[in-house]
């Protein structure tokens, strides 16, 4: 393994403002190949994807070149790549369509410790099918899932889980889920959006049968991935326009794709399969090594912010699970949170208090809806910026 962070923070622009970001997990900077992609899109002949214009063929190689770049990132067919507005637009949509397949009794499985994107499309669907939700929960203490399996039933549709918790950072042991999932005749739903930023993904491996992402929060534009077998899509008719194509995954995508969005994306996978400079092979193995020098660089700097928050006084660290991304939720005695955020802004220091849409496991965890501060590692974050959250967070306490 090869990492030199500092040849990588020299292709991020925003990070010559002298800005220390912890708030990767709301969105990522953006390096300049990226950037680039997206400006040359826009500024090259495009038309609606066709095969006789230039424009047209720019625009269907676009199209093809992100899915090919998003299954290689995933592990997926890119026969199954759909793209759309965001994860959430995604998710809603899937939603909807797969809710005119369930019948009142069905029952369908969220849990309490993801973000809303993948649990409000889940219950509002739910609802109007007449079908029963019933919710997964965590240990508080820990933040580890429960057992999903005491939930389960043959009347089970559909289970939704967190890849990690954008919150606390908790993985759960996603294969050990889809077995139990697949068991009970039931679809797995895979919310991965803080997960791909973060790890080697394989969706297969995963047992997911739908998988969804945000560019955006892997280095790329802002829009959404929804990753599944084709031959599962097939089996779904979403609503559409009588016009648009009936080819998966076409079918699924809404009016006209952001080409310039997608050539982004594609630039933004590129740029993660050469993290790791001496990685070799095909894109998608170059991409498993490469997120996995990632792993091994923010687990060390997720080591050093952990062990100095332990010692200062009056600070808790709820993220405690065994394994989970390099995500730490910090509250302070007596101290608000939104306190702590604006003292380290004043330092140039991003690291945002929110409940960041996890509305549901900020309350379990006693945090309502206001949540707390969240420090949040990138494949950018070196000690130089460690350094500064650490001396920002001790003056906060006064240690």
């Amino acid at each position: 393994m090869s990492y030199d962070v500092a040849a990588v923070r020299s292709r991020f622009p925003a990070l010559r403002a002298g800005i220390a970001h912890f708030d990767g997990p709301g969105g990522s900077q953006v390096p300049d190949s990226v950037a680039g992609a997206v400006a040359a899109a826009m500024t090259s002949p495009l038309a609606n994807r066709g095969t006789v214009t230039s424009g047209e063929r720019a625009a269907d190689a676009i199209v093809l070149g992100a899915r090919a770049a998003t299954a290689d990132l995933l592990g997926a067919d890119p026969r199954g790549i759909v793209f759309g507005r965001s994860m959430t637009a995604l998710t809603f949509d899937l939603a909807r369509t797969l809710a005119a397949t369930w019948s009142p009794g069905d029952e369908i499985v969220v849990t309490r410790l993801d973000h809303d994107a993948n649990i409000r499309p889940w219950v509002t669907a739910a609802q109007a099918a007449g079908v029963t939700v019933r919710w997964l929960d965590f240990d508080p203490a820990t933040t580890e899932l429960d057992d999903v399996t005491p939930l389960l039933s043959d009347r089970t549709r559909l289970v939704a889980v967190t890849g990690a918790s954008n919150l606390v950072g908790t993985r759960p042991d996603l294969p050990a889920i889809a077995a139990a999932v697949h068991a009970a005749g039931a679809l797995f739903m895979v919310d991965g959006v803080h997960l791909t930023a973060h790890a080697p993904i394989d969706v297969a491996a995963v047992g997911a049968d739908f998988y969804a992402c945000s560019p955006y929060k892997f280095l790329g534009p802002h829009c959404g991935v929804l990753a599944a077998d084709p031959a599962l899509l097939e089996t779904l008719h979403p609503a559409k326009l009588a016009p648009s194509s009936d080819a998966v995954p076409e079918r699924f995508e809404l009016g006209t794709l952001p080409y310039e969005l997608l050539a982004g994306t594609t630039a933004a996978v590129e740029f993660l399969a050469a993290l790791d400079p001496s990685a070799t092979g095909d894109r998608r193995a170059r991409l498993q090594a490469s997120m996995a020098a990632v792993e091994e660089h923010e687990r060390p700097l997720r080591e050093r912010i952990e062990t100095h928050l332990a010692a200062l006084p009056g600070v808790t660290v709820r993220s405690r699970a065994a394994r989970r991304t390099p995500t730490l939720l910090v509250t302070f005695d007596d101290r608000d949170a939104a306190d702590a955020y604006r003292h380290l802004a004043q330092r140039r220091i991003a690291a945002p208090a929110s409940s960041f849409y996890a509305l549901e496991c900020s309350r379990r965890l006693g945090l309502g809806d206001t949540g707390s501060l969240r420090i949040g590692l990138a494949c950018y974050t070196d000690d130089a910026d460690v350094d500064r959250l650490l001396d920002g967070l001790s003056d906060f306490v006064g240690a």
